[in-house]
């Protein structure tokens, strides 16, 4: 799908992944309504359309993965304009979230403000080498109000948190990746977007139920009391057993081959 002003993210299908670019590399791949809005109907659709068993999400070119929210439109906005946006965040960045599907941000540069809350939004999070991460937000007199206060704890601890949002301070990738707020750093050199393919492979070729249902058991475990998290595990678990899948991955251990998924 090519991208235009009112949508304006690539769309790419490669095998069973769906690679959504923030074509936008003039204005650092920023957060436009145009853009929210189109990586919320690209979630909903993608949760729809059986050949797509992830997604990875980039930025155009090779320095910024998105800049955060669009200031340029921002200046021209009211406060019941910025109100509204800030909504959209919950809506239509919040389907990229709520997706059952596995979402990878490849950090193909630096996520900033609401580009790294959209990273945050991701379950996987791959980085280049050069890439900086920063909620700069408090400098500009606002919070981050993308979820970064909530999702971004949850990840790297409270204190690193709070060092973060509070001093506005970038981190480096190498720090990133210590921290665990991103799983890899992908070679120097290296095409990125294959080297991502490479890494998520497993996702590419593995069981869509399965892959489901463990999204939504760890997702879950941040909200509930872990007796309550172990009985949703169970449940989750109880959908999988009549699945043509799991049979297929017994009977592909038995004759020591690959098992082929399809999603029932």
């Amino acid at each position: 799908m090519a991208a235009h002003d009112d949508f304006p993210v690539l769309v790419d299908q490669v095998g069973t992944l769906e690679v959504w670019t923030i074509d936008r590399e003039a204005r650092a791949n920023a957060l436009s309504r145009a853009t929210i809005v189109a990586l919320g109907k690209l979630a909903r659709a993608a949760e729809e359309n059986p050949s797509v068993r992830g997604v990875i999400v980039r930025g155009a070119g090779d320095k910024v993965f998105c800049a955060g929210a669009d200031l340029k439109e921002r200046a021209g906005m009211s406060d019941d304009d910025v109100r509204a946006q800030i909504r959209l965040y919950r809506t239509e960045l919040g389907a990229v979230d709520r997706l059952s599907k596995p979402v990878c941000a490849l950090l193909n540069g630096h996520a900033f403000g609401g580009g790294l809350e959209l990273a945050l939004m991701c379950d996987l999070r791959l980085s280049a080498a050069h890439s900086e991460l920063a909620l700069p937000e408090t400098t500009l007199g606002i919070i981050p109000a993308a979820g970064g206060t909530q999702r971004l704890p949850r990840i790297v601890g409270e204190g690193r948190a709070k060092e973060m949002i509070l001093l506005g301070r970038r981190i480096s990738a190498e720090t990133a990746l210590a921290w665990g707020l991103v799983q890899a750093i992908l070679p120097a050199g290296q095409d990125l977007l294959s080297a991502a393919l490479a890494y998520l492979a497993p996702i590419a070729q593995g069981a869509p139920l399965a892959l489901a249902c463990a999204l939504e058991a760890v997702d879950r475990s941040f909200d509930e009391s872990l007796k309550t998290g172990l009985d949703v595990e169970l449940t989750v678990y109880d959908r999988l057993i009549p699945t043509y899948d799991r049979r297929e991955a017994l009977t592909a251990f038995a004759e020591k081959r690959k098992p082929v998924f399809t999603g029932r």
